[in-house]
């Protein structure tokens, strides 16, 4: 699947704070995981097989949460960076004169480098230990193929290292001539080695994560299946950032793959696009969606035009910026696999004729891509009943209580058909800003 930095910001999806989706996704233990975990979601697997294999091994996480070891910290790779840091500038082995010196006068003279020396083993001991732990919580007969080959490499490498039973066997009472002699031994040959380790045990993280997250959120495993034909099939699905979630039910496929939203404006029409985009993309990382269950066929791509930025720097206004958007969209589109196209409110940066024009023609050329899942929403319900005799395209609406007293109330349930219900005027009265306008000057 393709990432761009727009759909991920549309999307909320990355973000420090718990307003992202990442916030309820990362359960990793360390940087190095995190780190990965990020990378993964900027650039999923990029083919169905990838995709099925890495699923498989977050699947097996989430069912297996215990599989893990205690031993290593984010403390302890931050610690192993720095000790193999100075490899390149360590000089030669002590001579036998310094050695013999012994460990009180060593710790005497020299306190801080005894004291790193001695911290710095032990790291590097906790993290082998850590590893061998791993590999016998992970010694499952049905271990799936992905996590088996990545756990056999990382075997391979603690058991070529002809200084893994020295250094996993230091402890406190270990002699300070041993610990020097390990040391130097060991920055010298096993940096590279240990290294890869630790990229290997930072992507066991991010997996591990992801299943987590799965087993916490109380999420569904995907069916997913190859690219055509293109589908998507969901009951119960929700928006995970919500408190107190409307779930929705959609079903989009190769005879029915166009969907126009329409409903008054804070009705539910871009909380219900975010849902799908965020669901489509927690598929393609092979981890669980919020539905009660959910289907899909594999997508090279989400596409969003949700919220555009003009550049006055370049002297582009806010309508060119959409233009370009939607240009992209065109051109990617032109791709043969499929791709989850989101259009949120088309056309906001000129007059409503344009706009009007503007959409159904999009929408016109969008219809001559089926391939494509799209979702486009417009509160210009004249544009949607220009297209209700077509029937690829599926007509759905967000519902919006309105009493006789001016009031309004949303449900956020989505039912068939068109809405015309426009509620601009009664919230500048609500707001007071019609009373505030008619008073004057204070």
């Amino acid at each position: 699947m393709q990432n761009d930095k727009t759909t991920l910001k549309d999307l909320t999806f990355l973000g420090t704070g718990e307003g992202s989706i990442f916030s309820l996704i990362d359960h990793t233990v360390t940087a190095a995981g995190r780190a990965v975990l990020r990378r993964h979601i900027e650039k999923p697997p990029e083919n169905y097989e990838e995709l099925i294999t890495l699923q498989q091994s977050i699947r097996f996480f989430a069912g297996n949460p215990d599989a893990w070891t205690s031993i290593v910290s984010n403390g302890t790779l931050v610690m192993l960076e720095k000790f193999f840091d100075v490899a390149d500038n360590t000089g030669s082995l002590p001579d036998g004169f310094t050695l013999s010196l012994g460990s009180f006068l060593q710790k005497l003279l020299n306190r801080n480098q005894y004291t790193f020396t001695q911290f710095s083993l032990s790291h590097l001991s906790d993290f082998l230990k850590g590893c061998a732990e791993l590999v016998k919580a992970l010694e499952h007969p049905g271990i799936p193929a992905g996590l088996a080959s990545v756990m056999r490499e990382l075997k391979e490498e603690m058991d070529n290292q002809r200084l893994t039973d020295a250094v996993m066997s230091i402890n406190g009472k270990t002699p300070y001539k041993e610990l020097v002699r390990l040391s130097f031994s060991a920055r010298r040959e096993m940096k590279n080695p240990v290294q890869r380790m630790m990229r290997k045990f930072a992507v066991l993280d991010a997996w591990r994560s992801m299943g987590l997250a799965t087993l916490a959120n109380g999420w569904v495993f995907p069916e997913v299946s190859p690219s055509l034909p293109v589908n998507m099939k969901a009951s119960g699905l929700y928006h995970p950032l919500i408190k107190s979630p409307v779930a929705y039910d959609i079903n989009l496929d190769k005879d029915r793959n166009f969907l126009i939203l329409t409903g008054a404006n804070m009705s539910g029409k871009t909380t219900f696009m975010r849902t799908l985009g965020v669901a489509g993309l927690l598929a393609h990382l092979g981890m669980g969606v919020p539905a009660n269950s959910y289907a899909v066929s594999f997508l090279q791509g989400i596409i969003t035009n949700m919220h555009v930025e003009d550049n006055i720097m370049a002297g582009e206004s806010y309508f060119f910026a959409e233009v370009q958007r939607i240009r992209n969209t065109a051109l990617k589109i032109q791709q043969p696999l499929p791709h989850l196209v989101l259009m949120d409110e088309l056309f906001k940066g000129t007059n409503v004729h344009d706009a009007y024009e503007c959409t159904k023609a999009v929408i016109e050329g969008l219809l001559n891509h089926p391939r494509h899942l799209m979702v486009l929403s417009t509160h210009l319900y004249e544009v949607a009943q220009q297209f209700l005799s077509r029937e690829d395209i599926i007509f759905n609406y967000f519902v919006t209580d309105l009493s006789s007293e001016g009031n309004y109330s949303f449900s956020y349930a989505l039912r068939e058909g068109i809405s015309d219900d426009r509620i601009g005027y009664r919230i500048l009265q609500k707001e007071g800003v019609i009373d505030l306008l008619k008073g004057g000057a204070v």
